[in-house]
């Protein structure tokens, strides 16, 4: 599953907090939204049915938690990114990227270390 860009906005709200209720989710998203609690709600309830996220409602007020792991996010965000544009070369994309932006000398040693201890 792809995530929006506003679902991603939840989620590092979620992935923050480590749950929360919701207006300690509201006062988190309202400093780079400025969405109110209908539309936070309206976001979680959303993403609750999609199974993005959980809402514990044994307790008052309810609490709500992300029920993927961000590292597991990025990983499918990276590889849809890499077939769409790409076609899974990723090679390709590091290439564009190198031709694109400067890297410094410190950068590229770094980059030839990873690369010698990966088993590809």
């Amino acid at each position: 599953m792809t995530l929006s860009e506003r679902e991603w906005t939840v989620l590092n709200a979620l992935w923050k907090t480590g749950g929360a209720e919701l207006g300690v989710l509201v006062n988190e998203l309202y400093k780079e939204t400025k969405w109110n609690r209908n539309t936070v709600l309206t976001y979680l309830t959303r993403m609750e049915s999609k199974g993005l996220v959980r809402i514990d409602k044994e307790v008052a007020p309810h609490i709500y938690y992300a029920t993927v792991d961000r590292e597991s996010c990025r990983k499918k965000e990276r590889q849809s990114f890499l077939n769409k544009v790409y076609s899974g070369s990723a090679s390709d994309l590091i290439a564009a990227f190198l031709k694109e932006e400067s890297i410094s000398q410190e950068e590229k040693e770094r980059l030839r270390r990873m690369l010698d201890e990966m088993e590809v």
